[in-house]
């Protein structure tokens, strides 16, 4: 079991509230991830969970447990760290193994357990290894390994990718997916990227200024975001966010405004659009906008558009067909209604 319940979680560091009363279940056997901007709080909850940090109010439960008090080693919770942490004078086999050793398990179920670990994340023929010998991706397995062999009723990932490059945080993305199927593990992972966010979790918790905006399955948030916050936080290149012209605004602002509000309520002050959803044609067709900067990146082009009158630069993401529009063409634009997303004064979705 590895089911972990926050109940009215709050953390302050003298008068400062950091944690503002956070109210949450993850599941048991759940990918959790915890995803928001630097300062937001997701990696203090996870800390918490952790038994790193110490809970100012609330109650968290794992398997129905009160766990505030008890010790970090008795909580059945491990930390994978984004430093990795591993002892430089120790062995790839040896750093895994030390928490046993710390617990009294003897040299050959320790051998027996870390073997059956490294076996799982291939990394078996570098157990004789020091750190200094392993590249950043080797180090992170053995992170994890060093996690797999206590045999943890919750893993807690705290950014454990963002020290690789681009392509190997693509391979571990789907090294963690593939373990956590094979374990049936729960697992709580903390991260700024919204990508990883999307791509590994079971649910997503957008965390923002010490409280969580919206909790769900990555596409629901994606397409049905709560407020303008969760919409902006998940896409990329971001949603476009296009305000209600005054009654003397510019035409082409006028006409895009129509396009994406037509039907809805006086409420709607703004309205927010994928650059999937934005379409892209030839001039003299659609609404009128001039290519502010054209991103060829091969397989998709990403085009940054100026409508006038409106305040903020429009992106669309079109096929790479459209690579011989640049920098400086006047396009139309046909924004896809279907996909609009509305949001009142408040900054709230209005469904």
């Amino acid at each position: 079991m590895g089911q972990v319940q926050l109940k009215g979680i709050r953390k302050s560091y003298g008068d400062v509230a950091v944690i503002k009363g956070i109210d949450l279940e993850v599941r048991d056997g759940e990918f959790m991830v915890f995803v928001g901007p630097s300062g937001c709080g997701k990696s203090t909850t996870l800390r918490m969970i952790a038994g790193l940090e110490d809970i100012t109010g609330g109650d968290l439960l794992i398997d129905g447990q009160r766990a505030n008090d008890l010790r970090p080693a008795d909580r059945g919770a491990a930390m994978v760290f984004q430093s990795y942490a591993l002892y430089p004078h120790m062995t790839v086999e040896e750093n895994m193994g030390f928490a046993l050793k710390m617990a009294g398990v003897g040299k050959a179920e320790r051998a027996q357990q870390v073997g059956r670990a490294a076996e799982v994340l291939r990394i078996t023929d570098l157990l004789k290894r020091l750190p200094k010998e392993l590249s950043g991706g080797q180090r992170q397995r053995v992170a994890i390994g060093r996690a797999i062999v206590r045999k943890p009723k919750v893993f807690l990932f705290d950014e454990p990718l963002s020290n690789l490059d681009a392509a190997l945080r693509v391979n571990m993305r789907i090294e963690l997916s593939r373990l956590h199927k094979e374990l049936g593990t729960t697992m709580i992972y903390v991260t700024h990227d919204q990508v990883e966010a999307m791509t590994m979790g079971d649910r997503i918790a957008v965390f923002n200024k010490g409280h969580i905006e919206q909790l769900g399955a990555p596409l629901e948030l994606y397409n049905q975001p709560a407020n303008e916050f969760v919409a902006g936080f998940l896409g990329a290149p971001r949603v476009n966010m296009v305000d209600r012209p005054s009654a003397s605004g510019a035409a082409a602002h006028q006409a895009l405004w129509g396009a994406l509000a037509h039907d809805a309520a006086p409420t709607v002050q703004r309205v927010g659009l994928r650059p999937e959803h934005l379409h892209v044609l030839g001039a003299g067709e659609g609404i009128p906008a001039k290519v502010e900067l054209a991103e060829h990146l091969g397989d998709v082009s990403i085009l940054h558009l100026r409508v006038e009158g409106a305040d903020q630069l429009l992106s669309a993401k079109v096929a790479a067909g459209h690579s011989q529009i640049d920098t400086g063409h006047v396009v139309g634009l046909r924004p896809d209604a279907r996909w609009a997303l509305r949001f009142d004064a408040n900054a709230r979705r209005v469904a």
